[in-house]
């Protein structure tokens, strides 16, 4: 509907007329249980009363609410027309006084989405659970508001819900007289209001602390998830990541956690990996582990909760004015998820994943066509929903890193601790943080801002080295570049390490400096002298944002001797900066491939190796050249089939093997084996073929024909649950049949019956690489349908659709050609549909141009 995207230019212009004083929420959920027929959308009562001031009296403005329909509405005592006021996305506000009362009783829709009020049905005990999710503008499919992130208002909520059922909300509740009633909020944005109901397995525990004035501070805590997951919840792990975190960001931010107590939410079918709700966090319930994972998993769930915690203070204490500071929580919370995960948890690695794994992420979204400076131009709430990106999130914490490099670790904590008491409860811009920072650095920080925040695109850092006679090195330099397209060259405070191999072979650092890195080259005096190096790394202990090059003598040490390298951040960053070598076809894809199966097998960090597995993986799909295609298939899974049978029995690596040998099966012998695993005739000593490992082995043999429907639907017995049925239907939709391929086209492209998970899990399947021939008619019929797909279904629908279905396994010059006839032809479709469209032709693009480098290689 016209009115459903909220541009930039009406938030500010609505901001400039309206303050809210408050909300009163009531929600009749009573209608998630029982039966329900026919077509229509299943409904709930909405009733809101909101009460607001208006600079201008006499003004006219707008009340946002996406609903099937307004049973009635009225303003300051006078009764409204709905059928004249609301248009489906908005209530039409005219003759506004000083002060107002506005009140709309209407009918809101359950979401099948992730977006709004979800509604999720067991399959397991038919159980209903319900949780909402607004993040960017979804809060106005629950209950009439003014959905812009710096109209904050405190909140009260009423919930009636089915009998038996627990209710929570971002307050304190209790169940009085049928009605479930919650404590009036802070001050906060409509995107961050949440109500989560349902019959969950609920957990309690309560954190203590005695603050600096003596008062004693205590948060209830909460952990939930559905009863069927109950068994698999490991709630006390949670807790314990939980209470480290407070302790973190209590000893550093010098401010209270301000919001009273503090839930956590597992729940099903999340479109996000967690929300930063105040007192109630939701997390997507894969967070909780059904089978046996590595510590990456731990790790990762570890990091995303204190990501969420830091948003506490960063992004709900205090909150950027619109979108396009989006960056002054996502990118804090980034930083400080990482920053908490090494200061305060037994993951004390943390900065090796977000180097190798983080920045991967950035380092792809900064070389898009859409990358954007980390303050970007948000116009609407399609641009604001599309920028959750890598630039917003991983980039920003790198740069962020950098500033802590820049101005100390205290002078940046001051500064934050300044930012939450100078605009508690408040929203900021860009200036309201750097005024902060220069007080307590002294740095010029607007330098600094246009150079990080203000310009977008990465820098590549290359080493040259000169000798003198001796051996020693005369001259150390820094050679910086940028793409055409980004010419900034930035100033970067850098660590640069010499490495060279011991007695005993290793490969060990034995000098290192620290250096401003500035203009195009850069000469670092301190290393002047030293002896000359095997290895040299430009970025050495990961202080900056940049690609990292090599020399060719360092290159030549690393493709005989990256396995000897000992320190594991610098061995890490080592892998980060040949794959990108790899993507930029700067190394050939087949290089790569070798010394991932030559070294990956002594990788000690197993977050490391897993992302190692994917990379391989993506280079044997996306940057081998075809003719090479299945030979380089083979060597992977050989390979993986060779380290998992020497991993330690018992192992994380040994798991990670497993599943990284399954993704890579493409032989009769491989499907053998995997079947045999599945069925106990064959087993390793040590690997625990359990649930969730059983249906890793399974999609290969359903995507290669072995695994028939039968088959599949005996696992399904067996796993008769929500996680199985997601499974289920992903290797159902993997099976190489143009009939099976027919079928999930419809569903996911010509239905939306598919709830947003099985939507997710149908395109997984769906786009097999190892079928190539079989998904090639469906490329003209994807640019035929996008457009029609985008303006029917949730712009979250349409992200899967448009992102899942690309043509990207038909990776020739046709394939490109014809997404940019769609894109010349279509110049005035929605910009955030377009944005899409061109990432994918731009990796489409950086594969072929992978594919001549590495075919390339083979004629020399």
């Amino acid at each position: 509907m016209p009115g459903e995207n909220l541009t930039r230019d009406e938030a500010r212009e609505r901001a400039a007329l309206l303050s809210v004083d408050g909300y009163e929420v009531s929600l009749d959920l009573r209608s998630a249980v029982g039966e329900h027929g026919g077509g229509e959308p299943r409904t709930f009562r909405s009733v809101t009363t909101v009460r607001f001031r208006c600079a201008e009296p006499g003004a006219s403005s707008f009340a946002d609410l996406i609903a099937p329909g307004v049973t009635s509405a009225t303003l300051n005592g006078r009764d409204l027309d709905p059928g004249q006021v609301f248009d489906g996305s908005r209530i039409l506000l005219e003759d506004l006084a000083a002060e107002n009362e506005l009140v709309v009783d209407a009918q809101c829709a359950y979401s099948r989405t992730g977006e709004g009020m979800h509604r999720f049905v067991d399959p397991e005990d038919g159980e209903v659970y319900l949780y909402t999710q607004y993040e960017p503008a979804d809060s106005r499919r629950v209950f009439a508001n003014f959905e812009q992130p710096d109209l904050k208002a405190p909140y009260r909520f009423e919930v009636r819900a089915p009998e038996g059922w627990t209710v929570w909300s971002n307050g304190a509740g209790e169940l009085a007289d049928g009605v479930w009633r919650f404590a009036e909020t802070k001050p906060i944005s409509t995107y961050i209001t949440c109500v989560v109901a349902g019959p969950y397995h609920y957990v309690t525990d309560s954190y203590e602390r005695v603050l600096e004035d003596g008062t004693r501070l205590e948060i209830p805590l909460g952990a939930m998830c559905r009863k069927g997951l109950a068994p698999h919840f490991d709630a006390d792990d949670v807790f314990l990541v939980t209470k480290q975190g407070l302790d973190f960001f209590h000893d550093h931010f010098d401010y209270p956690y301000p919001f009273g107590k503090y839930d956590q939410a597992f729940v099903p079918e999340y479109n996000l990996g967690a929300m930063e709700n105040p007192g109630m966090v939701t997390f997507r319930e894969e967070f909780i582990f059904r089978g046996k994972v590595t510590r990456a998993s731990y790790e990762g769930r570890a990091n995303v909760i204190l990501h969420e915690m830091a948003h506490m203070w960063f992004g709900d204490l205090v909150t950027m004015e619109w979108w396009d500071d989006l960056w002054l929580k996502e990118s804090f919370a980034d930083f400080m998820g990482a920053f908490s995960l090494v200061g305060a948890t037994r993951f004390t690695d943390g900065w090796i994943t977000f180097a190798n794994r983080r920045k991967a992420w950035a380092y792809r979204a900064d070389q898009l066509p859409s990358t954007h400076p980390i303050t970007a131009d948000i116009r609407d709430l399609q641009d604001a929903k599309l920028n959750f990106d890598g630039i917003t999130y991983a980039k920003g914490a790198s740069v962020l890193k950098q500033l802590v490099a820049y101005v100390g670790q205290d002078a940046f904590l001051e500064g934050a601790r300044r930012y939450f008491k100078r605009h508690a409860y408040g929203n900021t811009r860009l200036g309201d943080l750097l005024s902060v920072l220069e007080e307590t650095s002294g740095r010029d920080m607007a330098a600094w801002s246009r150079a990080w925040l203000q310009t977008a695109g990465v820098n590549s850092l290359t080493p040259q080295v000169l000798l003198r006679e001796d051996g020693r090195v005369d001259e150390l330099a820094i050679v910086q570049e940028a793409a055409e397209s980004h010419p900034e060259l930035r100033p970067h405070r850098v660590a640069v390490g010499l490495y060279r191999r011991t007695d005993s072979g290793a490969l060990e650092r034995y000098a290192q400096a620290e250096t401003d890195v500035e203009g195009a080259r850069t000469v670092v005096t301190e290393l002047a002298g030293a002896d000359a190096p095997e290895l040299v790394l430009v970025n050495d202990d990961d202080l900056t944002y940049c690609k990292t090059r090599f020399d060719e003598t360092s290159l030549a040490t690393l493709r005989e001797h990256l396995g000897a390298l000992t320190d594991p951040l610098a061995r890490a960053l080592c892998w980060s900066a040949l794959w990108n070598m790899t993507r930029d076809a700067l190394l050939p894809a087949r290089e790569f491939i070798a010394l991932v199966l030559r070294f990956a097998g002594r990788e000690s960090d197993i977050g490391v190796l897993q992302m190692l597995h994917a990379w391989a993986e993506s280079a044997a799909v996306h940057y081998t050249a075809p003719e090479r295609r299945e030979q380089a298939g083979r060597r992977l899974a050989e390979g993986a089939s060779a380290l998992l049978y020497a991993a330690e029995a018992g192992s994380e690596h040994q798991l990670a093997w497993a599943r990284f040998f399954a993704h890579a099966a493409d032989a009769p012998a491989d499907f053998e084996l995997l079947a045999s695993l599945l069925d106990g005739t064959v087993t390793l000593p040590g690997l625990e073929v359990d649930q969730e490992l059983r249906w890793a082995f399974l999609e290969p043999l359903a995507a290669h024909g072995v695994a028939d429907e039968k088959r599949l639907d005996e696992e399904l017995a067996r796993d008769d649950t929500a996680s199985g049925k997601r499974h289920h239907v992903r290797c159902l939709a993997a099976r190489p049949s143009a009939a099976v391929k027919a079928q999930c086209w419809a569903q996911v492209v010509e239905s939306d019956a598919l709830s947003n998970a099985l939507v997710e899990a149908t395109i997984s399947g769906f786009a097999q690489s190892s079928q190539r021939e079989l998904l090639a008619p469906y490329a003209e019929r994807y640019f035929a349908a996008i457009e029609r797909v985008w303006s029917e279904r949730s712009i979250q629908i349409g992200m899967d659709v448009v992102r899942g279905l690309f043509p990207s396994f038909q990776d020739s010059r046709a394939t490109l050609d014809a997404t940019d006839a769609w894109l010349t032809s279509h110049e005035d479709a929605a910009p955030a549909l377009r944005r899409l469209v061109l990432e994918a032709r731009d990796d489409l693009a950086r594969a072929l141009r992978g594919q001549a480098c590495d075919a390339a290689a083979a004629g020399r």
